[in-house]
This record gives structure tokens, sequence and C-alpha cells, in this order.
């Protein structure tokens, strides 16, 4: 498996499981980074190497009434400002090929959107710009289907390449998580990483946004982490019931230190059930 070497730590080949965790989308500066504090201490303290995610812009909501965010120019300007003040890398999702540049001037990892996954253009892109490339499999697609995606990524000159499973749809306003696809997208080369918040979304299910069941979190986590997976995605906030975007599937930050407590030991235990089978 290909590693991706970052600030301070190197993802991919059976090393620590990896976090990538934040609120769903930038809010208020002052939120952002007291919520990046408080993560970046539950992960040190647990020694799991973090990466803080949030959104600058939410360009698919259900509703165009929906809180989309502050947008790229101030958004990239709080995602430096947690970056440089806490010495994290930051992740945040792209929707055109034009935000590219602009983004990769900040972040270390672009995020494809789920349902952009397949847009070339797009992928060809965030490939172009040197930063590692997180790309989110559709809800719509195969877990060998993102083959694909890895070409097209690759035909740009990037090897730094995530892929990220969160779930496929599995009739109205309901997706379901095949572990599955964990070992089948190992396959081409690279990380793989388990979104267990956005897997527990309900897509459109309250009518002008998503609704989700955050309880079912750990559950998922705690068998993706068992099936092999490199990292995690957790979208994270200190009051998720008043989040302005996806509050109902978004772990509480209180309840994160236990949360990772479970996955470290889950990860750690099935690694050396892992080496002492080869």
């Amino acid at each position: 498996m290909q590693t991706i070497k970052l600030s301070h730590f190197t993802i991919g080949q059976g090393r620590r499981l990896f976090l990538i965790a934040g609120p769903c989308v930038i809010e208020a500066e002052k939120l952002m980074v007291e919520t990046a504090r408080q993560i970046k201490k539950i992960a040190a303290d647990l020694s799991i190497p973090l990466i803080f995610k949030s959104s600058y812009d939410k360009a698919n909501r259900s509703s165009g009434r929906s809180f989309r965010g502050p947008g790229l120019v101030k958004g990239l300007k709080i995602l430096r400002k947690i970056k440089e003040e806490f010495e994290l890398p930051v992740l945040s999702d792209i929707h055109t090929v034009q935000e590219a540049d602009a983004a990769a001037e900040v972040l270390d990892i672009i995020q494809i959107p789920a349902f952009l996954c397949r847009q070339t253009d797009l992928l060809v892109a965030a490939a172009k710009t040197g930063c590692i490339v997180n790309v989110k499999k559709g809800q719509f697609m195969a877990p060998w289907e993102m083959g694909n995606a890895v070409e097209k990524i690759e035909s740009a000159g990037c090897r730094k390449i995530l892929l990220t499973d969160r779930g496929v749809s599995f009739g109205y306003n309901n997706l379901v998580s095949d572990m599955r696809a964990i070992p089948i997208m190992q396959r081409f080369g690279y990380p793989v990483v388990f979104d267990a918040t956005h897997s527990v979304q309900l897509p459109g299910a309250a009518g002008k946004s998503s609704s989700g069941q955050r309880e079912f979190v750990p559950t998922l986590a705690r068998a993706a982490v068992a099936a092999g997976c490199d990292g995690l995605f957790m979208e994270v906030h200190p009051d998720p019931d008043h989040a302005p975007s996806d509050g109902p599937n978004m772990v509480p930050l209180k309840e994160l230190p236990a949360l990772l407590r479970q996955v470290k030991r889950i990860h750690e235990a099935a690694r050396d059930a892992v080496q002492s089978h080869d």
C-alpha cells in the first residue's frame, strides 16, 4: 500500500489509526478554534494522529435556503488560523475546478464530495495541486468502481490518494454500510477511510434537510476499524442539536474520548491478529 506523509505522521501500511474530525461546516471562528483545540487534545491524549476537517461551503444542501458556510475566502482564512495555531493538517472539500488552486494554498488534503466523485475535471484539478486528494465514494457506486477515480487522479501525476467509504443508498432516505468495501478499495493500493458519521445520515429524510441516527456511529466505527480501515472520518460538534448542518449525525464532542478509546483498542487488536496470522 502507498504510504502518505503528512507533517507529523505517515498514513498507510498498518500504521496507527488516524482521525479526520471537525464540525461539518465552518461556523463562527471562535467556535471553530475552540473545537479544534479540544479535538487536538483528545486525540493527542490517545496518540491518535489528527487531521482537522470543516467545509467552507456546503454546496450540495437539500434546500437552497440551508446554511452553506462562510465561503472560500473567509473559510480558508479560518482553516489557515487553525492549521498554524495548532500545527494540524487541514482538510476541506472543493466543488468546482476554479476552487482548486486557492484551496491548495491552505489545505493539506483536498476532498472530493461523494456526489462529485465521478467528475473528471474536478478530480484532475485536485490532483494537479500537489495536495493529498481524498475522494468520497458516491452513495450510488459500488466500491470496485472507485478504481476509475483512482486512475483519473493518477493520470494527473498524483499518488497521494485517500478513498473514503460513506455507505450506499438503500431505498429512499437510507444508507447501509458494507464493510467489504474497505478491503475492496484497499486493493487499489491506497489507504481507505471510513466516514462513520455520514454513513448514519438519512439523506433528505427531513424534507428540506437530511436527518440522521448518530446513536449508530459507534457501532459502525467499531465495525470499520475491525474490518481494517486505515482511518476514521467523524464530524464532531460541541452542540450538534443546534448545528446548522448535519447535526443529527454528528458526534457530540463530549462523547469523542470514549469512542476513540474503543476504536483504538479494536485497531490494535485487529492489527496484532493480522500480524500473528502472517
